[in-house]
């Protein structure tokens, strides 16, 4: 395949680790990318089923309804979706995860050290490779291949939250009122859909994990977290 030369959009920084479950949010908010085919919708990072292994999702051009997926959104041939994981603690990706989408599939490379760091790159050729035919709503597809899992296409929006509360709020229509509680608050997304990439790697292929951060930053005593992943999610569009 060949390589591009690529500049990137950051998402969101989290932690993954075996007692946690963090996901970082930016919905069509993202200057200058909102609505469009490299808008970060929603990064996911958590233990597997599998302790020994990490899932990571990406989601992208949210929100979506159920016939926007079969008409008008698709993954774009020109955008890579990067996941990057830092397992040192100087907050630089060590390695990288990419996703891109060739014709029906989504080719996924590495996890591979990185040609270059920040927000140029290429596609990472050098290290491991594998694919997995894009699923739709009437065809799952999941290829595992060495013990790393990887899926690619349209699902349901996982993120809660009441949006027209907020913009409520926001605009002082409720004040001082403010947020309802959950028994009485709306999902604005419950009914919409994101486009996903999700990849189970086991953490053999990430290495060691570094000192969680809030530890590292003497938030909590030496111990009291366990040692966690930082990752963030990148796109990448082709030059």
């Amino acid at each position: 395949m060949k390589k591009m030369k690529l500049f990137g959009v950051v998402g969101g920084v989290l932690l993954a680790s075996a007692a946690f479950f963090l996901t970082s949010a930016d919905h069509i908010d993202a200057p200058g990318v909102a609505s469009t085919s490299s808008d970060i919708a929603d990064l996911y990072a958590f233990e597997g089923d599998n302790p020994n292994n990490t899932v990571l999702i990406a989601t992208v051009q949210g929100p979506l309804t159920p016939g926007d997926v079969t008409t008008n959104a698709e993954f774009d041939e020109d955008v890579v979706i990067q996941f990057n994981i830092d397992n040192d603690g100087d907050f630089v990706e060590d390695l990288v995860i990419q996703a891109v989408k060739r014709g029906d599939s989504m080719y996924v490379f590495g996890p591979v050290v990185p040609t270059a760091v920040g927000i140029t790159g290429q596609i990472e050729t050098s290290g491991p490779m594998r694919s997995v035919r894009i699923s739709t709503s009437d065809d799952l597809q999941v290829t595992t291949e060495d013990g790393m899992s990887i899926f690619a296409g349209p699902r349901r929006d996982g993120f809660f939250f009441d949006f027209n509360r907020f913009n409520a709020v926001i605009s002082g229509a409720v004040a001082p009122e403010g947020f309802l509680p959950p028994g009485e608050a709306s999902d604005f997304f419950e009914d919409l859909n994101v486009l996903a990439v999700s990849v189970e790697v086991p953490n053999a292929m990430l290495g060691p994990a570094p000192t969680h951060v809030a530890v590292a930053a003497g938030l909590f005593p030496e111990g009291a977290l366990p040692d966690a992943y930082n990752v963030w999610v990148t796109t990448k569009r082709k030059q």
